[in-house]
């Protein structure tokens, strides 16, 4: 996989992460260089460890699963992908409004956070482990783009408000989507566009 189509998954993985973010902005009245440090640390490196548990488990059965694997790479991306963009549909239906738990960037709020925006993640590395591609420079890179996502949602989130939440969620889940057509089509020899 090259640097740009592991670049474009990162940002796809990032966008609940920066969606959090931007929610942990918009309650802050100002912000301080910790919070976006803070953020940025605990979901990309949530982001990055992931992808290398995925896969580590997924490299373990590649073997038994090769001539279907690309099915799996295809379903695993447009099921995450549909799921972010079926969630920011919702939450935006509801005018989803940010908890009590936004200004607080502690261990106890963040963890559970960062683990619940990187479960994608997991299963992108098992997808990883599908393609024979070694997995610390994606999930270095995976970390690093969610990591400046995280600290960057934290302040648009307290600059602009909770405008650009939904559609980032929405734009991340279609460029998963958009790789795992691209994985699909490569394998059944139909690469329209490279």
């Amino acid at each position: 996989m090259s640097f740009i189509e592991i670049f474009l998954i990162g940002i796809g993985l990032s966008m609940d992460a920066f969606a959090v973010s931007v929610c942990k902005g918009l309650s802050l009245r100002k912000i301080k260089p910790s919070n976006a440090l803070a953020a940025g640390l605990w979901f990309g490196g949530f982001q990055a460890l992931m992808p290398a548990i995925g896969w580590l488990v997924g490299s373990r059965f590649s073997s038994y699963i090769e001539a279907v694997d690309h099915w799996i790479v295809f379903f695993l991306l447009f099921w995450i992908g549909s799921g972010m963009i079926r969630d920011a549909v919702r939450e935006g239906a509801s005018g989803g409004e940010p908890s009590e738990n936004d200004m607080d960037f502690s261990p106890k709020v963040m963890l559970p956070l960062a683990v619940a925006t990187s479960i994608d993640a997991l299963a992108v590395g098992v997808s990883f482990a599908f393609l024979n591609t070694p997995i610390v420079r994606p999930a270095l890179i995976i970390g690093a783009t969610t990591f400046v996502f995280g600290a960057a949602g934290v302040a648009i989130g307290s600059a602009f408000g909770a405008r650009f939440k939904g559609t980032a969620q929405i734009a991340g889940g279609c460029i998963l989507i958009l790789i795992g057509v691209k994985v699909l089509a490569e394998h059944l020899g139909l690469a329209f566009w490279v």
